[in-house]
């Protein structure tokens, strides 16, 4: 944390994680959750930081007011089981879709979260950009994604995804993309549920 403020922030949204709640929403209108990492967002310190823990670097691009960021914080982010497989799995940046605070993209150039977006061709909210654990010098972040999950969905395909994600399936080879996995696992739940 960089903030005292930010330590405190951490701690309410731990407390809030645990009995299962809706993460606060932080003084730039945007929820957060405990598995946020706060970051100087400089994106290659970012994926050398998520290495060396292990996990895998995720970009959350939201913005203040977004009833489908809302919905995901509500609805799915405040399952423990997909809060505590997204904190195990990965490092999550947060992105404010309008906001100032400068970013450093994998490329090199040094630009505001609202010049980022426009630049990763970030049109929607949330929008939620996962990273390998390699990313060449000149290339971005929006390039470098093995997978991007526009929009809010539920549980079921959010989980796919980042399970998807974290098992590296977009790198196996055979027929199975996302969509025929997602597909095979709502089968698999066997639920009735079609998410």
């Amino acid at each position: 944390m960089k903030t005292w403020t930010g330590a405190l922030a951490l701690l309410v949204c731990s407390a809030w994680a645990a009995w299962g709640e809706v993460a606060p929403i932080g003084d730039d209108g945007l929820h957060k959750e405990p598995w946020l990492r706060d970051t100087f967002k400089d994106l290659r310190e970012d994926l050398t930081e998520a290495n060396a823990e292990g996990k895998r670097l995720v970009l959350m691009v939201e913005q203040r007011g977004c009833i489908y960021c809302t919905q995901m914080h509500e609805e799915v982010f405040s399952d423990p089981d997909i809060r505590d497989y997204i904190e195990t799995h990965f490092f999550v940046v947060q992105i404010n879709l309008h906001g100032d605070t400068e970013i450093t993209d994998f490329d090199g150039d040094t630009l505001s979260e609202k010049q980022a977006a426009r630049k990763w061709r970030v049109l929607f909210t949330p929008n939620i950009l996962f990273l390998p654990e390699e990313v060449p010098e000149a290339v971005s972040a929006a390039d470098a994604a093995v997978a991007v999950m526009p929009g809010a969905f539920g549980k079921g395909t959010t989980t796919d995804m980042f399970v998807w994600v974290a098992q590296k399936r977009y790198a196996l080879d055979g027929d199975e993309d996302f969509q025929r996995y997602h597909a095979r696992r709502i089968r698999e739940r066997s639920d009735g549920a079609t998410d």
